[in-house]
């Protein structure tokens, strides 16, 4: 496997990606792709990956910024999204693998992911990565019209801010 950055040149295939994520209900609220600039302004440029097999991107995942205050600068949000064709075949693992120890590289001592708890797999995902389920929040958000849970997972750097 080989990983990326994303760029506006291969935007298109996270864009597949993410609509495959879309299809399935239970990976995100959002209903529509954004476009590259709403994408890229709303990631962390420092963590924008794709994984690729034999030049085919096969998924993808980024960090967003929880917050604008100084005092959670190095707290994210993990997206990851898997081509739905490479789903349980390890690629999730090591791309969330590779982004974690990036975003420690780049000063990030928390990552969390608010999951639906349906979607079990990246539940399974994510704990076995080190997450662990600090708890969720009911009904959070609307997804169809229908107001959803989330389940909230943390991971915390043993190597960043721990002084």
């Amino acid at each position: 496997m080989e990983i990326k950055n994303i760029t506006q040149d291969n935007f298109h295939q996270v864009a597949e990606i993410y609509r495959q994520g879309i299809a399935t209900g239970f990976a995100t609220f959002q209903n529509d792709i954004p476009t590259w600039e709403d994408w890229d302004k709303s990631h962390a440029s420092y963590c924008q990956f794709a994984a690729y097999l034999h030049d085919e991107m096969v998924g993808w995942a980024a960090l967003t910024p929880v917050s604008s205050r100084c005092v959670y600068a190095g707290v994210a949000e993990v997206s990851i999204y898997i081509n739905s064709s490479f789903r349980g075949k390890g690629i999730g693992y090591e791309l969330l693998q590779y982004l974690i120890a990036e975003s420690e590289k780049a000063g990030i001592w928390t990552l969390q992911s608010g999951i639906f708890p349906q979607n079990i797999g990246s539940i399974a995902l994510h704990e076995k990565c080190g997450f662990r389920q600090i708890g969720y929040r009911e009904k959070i958000g609307q997804k169809n019209g229908v107001w959803t849970d989330n389940i909230i997972m943390e991971k915390r750097s043993k190597t960043v801010g721990v002084s």
